[in-house]
């Protein structure tokens, strides 16, 4: 009897917990494969949206006057204004319903992102323009069929289309097993004679196609595994809370905290600052290119908050954040990413690092990459495991002797 080792240990429980979840796992790190270029796929399936052509030697609108336009054409308030550093770019623009009579609704409700009905007095979403900054016209909002493609995609990829807590804790659960899979895999990745190490490093493309599914699981399983780990550890704070929890205690700092952070409060006065002001002031103390998202408040006792992050191939997904007085534009609070210590840094960055744009584009592609072997590991798994079984259940050689021929005749 063949002794029970720890290799065999680990093998078992790569085995039956990749055959267990191997279903999940794949719809899984297939929408995710999917949902990787989605602000991409998006600009390219409508463009007009995304895109303006720039008149020669033409300036954007002023923000004052572009907001004044659209407050007064979609009879509501502009809450939000975002400026791509791309000049051909649209502007973003989220605008709040205008009180109507008695807190009723405004004249200018609309469908707001997500297809949720805008409610005047403040009660609904802000709905959302795409706005060709040069003239101020409306060329469309954020509802496509393509947005709502993925929409349903994000959703399996989040409850597989389960409405409630049972499709969450069943990605939760599987993503738990696939980080076991992924560090169970690394450890039966190293061969049993160290000598022979170099082979787990590539596939060996002229061998029989039972070897190269098992080098295309073994090989690229190794490669992709970091990023592999990344994604399954960062994708658990969406699907349980104690986990959220947990990670918070361990980093020393609250994992989405900025879901929480409200702008600081400010004393009510004569306001003499305006849009363009806060924008001038917030490039002086950020002076960089980069997007620009101008938040602004609906009282006059709460603090202008400006957003700006670098953009680029390389560009970390990150933004440093100005807190302006609305009435004067003068500086509250200046947060720049470099400045935070490195637990807060990462604990900021779970989102990206979890989406795969945490270096922009690079960082998207070597996702994308990662997220297309895992999702041919549930595959290449299971033919393994197939072509075991056949091998153990496949008879072996009969030898006819002498005596058994005698016996046959």
């Amino acid at each position: 009897m063949k002794k029970y080792t720890w290799r065999k240990l680990f093998n078992d429980v790569h085995l039956w917990l990749g055959i267990a979840s191997g279903l999940v796992l794949f719809v899984v790190c297939l929408t995710g494969t999917i949902y990787t270029f989605k602000d991409e796929v998006e600009k390219l399936m409508d463009p007009g949206k995304y895109s303006v052509e720039v008149p020669a030697n033409a300036q954007p609108l002023a923000p004052n006057v572009l907001i004044a336009q659209l407050e007064q054409e979609l009879k509501g308030s502009v809450v939000s204004l975002n400026i791509p550093e791309d000049k051909a770019s649209t502007y973003s623009v989220g605008i709040a319903p205008a009180k109507g009579p008695e807190g009723g609704k405004g004249e200018g409700s609309s469908k707001g992102k997500g297809g949720e009905q805008g409610k005047g007095g403040g009660g609904g979403r802000p709905a959302t323009y795409y706005v060709n900054p040069y003239t101020g016209q409306v060329v469309g909002t954020p509802e496509s069929a393509t947005a709502e493609f993925f929409t349903t995609v994000m959703k399996m990829h989040r409850w597989l289309l389960i409405e409630g807590d049972v499709g969450k804790i069943i990605v939760g659960a599987s993503t738990i097993i696939f980080t076991f899979l992924v560090l169970t895999g690394l450890v039966l990745w190293f061969p049993v004679k160290r000598k022979n190490w170099k082979q787990g490093l590539k596939i060996k493309t002229n061998a029989k196609w039972k070897r190269v599914n098992h080098d295309l699981h073994n090989t690229l399983g190794f490669y992709s595994s970091i990023l592999l780990l990344i994604m399954a550890l960062t994708g658990l704070c969406w699907s349980f809370e104690w986990y959220r929890d947990g990670l918070s205690s361990v980093m020393g700092a609250e994992v989405f905290k900025g879901r929480k952070e409200k702008p600081m409060t400010i004393a009510a006065a004569a306001s003499t600052a305006t849009p363009e002001d806060y924008i001038q002031q917030a490039n002086l103390l950020l002076p960089y290119n980069g997007d620009l998202r101008l938040s602004l408040p609906a009282d006059d006792t709460t603090a202008v908050v400006i957003q700006k992050s670098k953009t680029g191939f390389f560009a970390l997904a990150a933004s440093d954040k100005v807190q302006l007085n609305k009435h004067s534009a003068e500086p509250l609070k200046v947060e720049k990413f470099s400045d935070k210590p490195l637990n807060e840094q990462i604990v900021g960055l779970i989102k990206p690092l979890h989406l795969g744009n945490v270096y922009g584009t690079f960082s998207k592609i070597l996702y994308f990459i990662a997220c297309l072997v895992a999702t041919s590991l549930p595959i290449t798994g299971t033919l393994i495991w197939i072509n075991k079984l056949r091998k153990k259940k496949k008879p072996g050689k009969v030898v006819h002797t002498a005596a058994h021929a005698t016996l046959v005749n």
